[in-house]
């Protein structure tokens, strides 16, 4: 589809998710060749009609360039005048004429003026047939709704909670950046104890069913590219996408998500870039599925020393007298949000959905690391993730990381506390292999 018919359906989703009704569009979207059956059946399971109706969108913005016309032909065709007129009317190039009788092109829309089955309540108001065009402003489409949902009154809001489809095989990519060895020039510490953080994090991920791959000791450059890479990549066929740095980081001015990593010539990337190259704009593959993003950097410098709490919330602390951080004080840097040689990372772009951020310690503190062990963070992800992925969603697992990871103590002193931005619309479970 071309990209202005694209934008289009973009542009209308609201009033589509709300007022379409997909269950009298399938066997038009089936016969005209639109979609597979299968395609159907996958957009049907999706839950709710409004569910529906938002999965039948973005699964119409991959289809061919006659999806478009053949949908609004549909949309005449079931009497959902008022929402084909809307589309068309941004583009002016696709002729209906849905008000006219067509000669020969579309014989099957000469009934279109007679009322339909939707609108007949509506009709014998007016007793004129002026399609609703008032209907998205003053009224929530009562028709379609009270038509597919029998039972609306026996239903909480938390039901139409869905998951995310997290079944193919495999599941998705999965790139880790693993900074330990940094250039002298930098004068950034060498991070020992982060391969044993990557080896576990490669083994958990491939236990999950990803691609991994892993690049060692990364420029700022290097990394700008394996990210670029990563989003031109065709996702078309994954669920999911992954991306984990390990390296040190600092904190940086912001406006959507806080902090940057370093590439190993001392020169940093800010995450709300790294974010970026897979948003939906950048990677239109992985639109509507789940971008993650696990970093394990400080945001900062300042250490945490906790505060007293009564004996039953206090548990043994793993910290050892040797741990280290990763914190290198705030960048000032005029430029840390200089996006002159990044094309693919926009700071002004909507509020990204299907993404979320894990970090390994709060924005602005130092994140600790043992040398012999790992760091804390990822120690405890990787062993909740294996004990906890077959049964529990992954925003549930983040919590029991950042409960444990609170626990301890470094030096006998200091803590640590993970956090995440969660812009994930839907639960997430990991399709664990038995």
């Amino acid at each position: 589809m071309e990209e202005t018919l694209k934008k289009i359906l973009q542009r209308n989703r609201t009033n589509l998710v709300r007022d379409l009704d997909p269950s009298n569009l399938y066997d038009g979207l089936l016969v005209k060749g639109v979609f597979t059956q299968d395609m159907i059946d996958e957009i049907k399971s999706s839950g709710t009609r409004r569910d529906q109706a938002r999965q039948l969108v973005r699964d119409l913005e991959t289809r061919g360039s006659q999806a478009f016309p053949l949908f609004l032909e549909c949309l005449q065709e079931t009497g959902q005048h008022s929402l084909a007129e809307l589309l068309q009317n941004g583009a002016p190039s696709v002729q209906l004429q849905p008000a006219t009788p067509t000669q020969v092109v579309h014989p099957v829309l000469q009934p279109l003026p007679v009322s339909s089955p939707m609108d007949v309540d509506k009709q014998r108001k007016d007793d004129v047939p002026v399609y609703p065009i008032q209907r998205p402003t003053t009224t929530p489409s009562p028709s379609p709704e009270r038509e597919y949902r029998p039972r609306p009154q026996g239903r909480t809001r938390r039901d139409s909670i869905q998951s995310y489809k997290m079944d193919a095989s495999p599941c998705g990519h999965c790139l880790i950046i693993n900074n330990v060895e940094f250039e002298p020039q930098s004068e950034l510490s060498n991070r020992k104890g982060s391969n044993i953080d990557c080896d576990k994090l490669e083994r958990r991920f491939k236990a999950l069913n990803f691609i991994v791959e892993v690049r060692p000791d990364l420029k700022q450059r290097q990394i700008k590219h394996e990210l670029s890479a990563l989003s031109k990549k065709d996702h078309s066929q994954y669920d999911c996408c992954v991306v984990i740095m390990l390296s040190h980081g600092t904190e940086v001015s912001h406006n959507r998500f806080p902090g940057a990593v370093y590439g190993v010539d001392g020169q940093h990337v800010p995450v709300q870039h790294i974010t970026n190259y897979l948003n939906g704009q950048n990677c239109p593959s992985l639109q509507g599925k789940p971008k993650l993003f696990f970093i394990q950097a400080c945001g900062g410098g300042e250490r945490d020393t906790g505060f007293e709490v009564s004996p039953d919330e206090s548990e043994p602390s793993i910290g050892g007298a040797d741990d280290q951080t990763d914190a290198i004080p705030m960048s000032s840097s005029s430029d840390s949000l200089s996006m002159s040689d990044e094309p693919d990372a926009r700071a002004t772009l909507p509020t990204p959905s299907d993404i979320l951020v894990s970090y390994s310690t709060f924005p602005g503190y130092v994140s600790w690391r043992d040398p012999q062990v790992g760091s804390w963070y990822v120690e405890t992800l990787d062993r909740v993730l294996e004990e906890n992925a077959a049964t529990d969603d992954l925003v549930t697992m983040l919590m029991m990381v950042n409960h444990e990871v609170s626990q301890n103590s470094a030096k006998g002193l200091y803590k640590q506390m993970p956090g995440s931005f969660n812009f994930l619309r839907k639960l997430l479970y990991f399709h664990t292999q038995a």
